[in-house]
């Protein structure tokens, strides 16, 4: 028996593997390791019959079912993104997508007690927001969204704004309803070039984090919260596929209309 864990126990993992000898590793951000390894991206992941994986990355799951545990990993991407920048009780957060990402941002940031503001395109995205308690939703396509910010905020701006859609307008939303000395984080990862005169950071003295994959600790924070009854991410799951119908629910998300959130593989009885 390792780390208090025992047969049978129903756990999670850390799959970020990182080098150890890199320049980032070296000074502890080893998510953001020069030659990451993400299992299902840069290495195979856990759909097999049996894995190895070093004891340290093992994370106790105290509990929770198989499915809550499935969505620890998405949930610490959003967790450790809203760690990058000081979240207070009270602080006006505004989250540009509510896609899973954005989605778990919401919850995270109402269980740290900012009141939430939150744009999406697709009404059912933002219909599960106002479930998990979004303070205003937005729908860019139908809505007034730069009056809807003036009006929840005051006029003055929010003091944390997430990027949750990789898209320079969402971007450029954030620079633009930003607070002054308010904090910009950035979770999105974008895949196109974004032009604007960046004189605007300078005169609101903005803060611009990236913030990429998370650490163990994310992981372990995020189970005890959960375990402790003050959030349910069961809703985030839009379907469970069994394991010989696996390539359904791969297709189900390749062709998302937005409507998807999260899906599960189940890969044995009772999970």
């Amino acid at each position: 028996m390792r780390r208090g864990l025992k047969a049978g126990d129903i756990i999670t993992c850390n799959p970020y593997f990182n080098c150890g000898e890199c320049y980032a590793c070296k000074r502890g951000i080893v998510n953001a390791c020069h030659d990451n390894q993400t299992m299902g991206v840069q290495r195979d992941g856990s759909f097999q019959e049996y894995i190895t994986m070093p004891v340290e990355r093992i994370i106790d799951g105290k509990g929770l079912s198989a499915p809550e545990l499935a969505l620890i990993e998405p949930f610490s991407i959003s967790a450790h993104a809203l760690s990058r920048a000081e979240v207070k009780s009270g602080d006006n957060l505004l989250i540009m997508g509510a896609g899973p990402i954005g989605l778990f941002a919401l919850i995270k940031a109402k269980a740290m007690g900012a009141r939430v503001a939150i744009a999406d395109l697709l009404e059912s995205r933002l219909a599960l927001a106002k479930e998990y308690g979004a303070d205003l939703i937005i729908n860019n396509k139908t809505d007034d969204f730069a009056a809807l910010c003036n009006d929840f905020t005051n006029g003055g701006g929010f003091d944390v704004c997430v990027e949750a859609c990789g898209a320079p307008v969402t971007f450029l939303s954030c620079i633009e309803q930003a607070a002054h000395g308010a904090n910009i984080i950035l979770i999105g990862n974008g895949k196109k070039e974004t032009t604007f005169v960046h004189s605007i950071i300078l005169k609101k003295e903005l803060n611009i984090f990236g913030s990429r994959n998370s650490f163990t600790k994310d992981f372990e924070e995020l189970i005890d919260l959960v375990a402790s009854g003050r959030v349910d991410v069961k809703k985030m799951v839009s379907g469970v596929y069994d394991a010989e119908n696996a390539a359904d629910a791969f297709d189900a998300l390749a062709n998302n209309d937005g409507s998807l959130a999260k899906l599960l593989i189940r890969f044995s009885e009772g999970n």
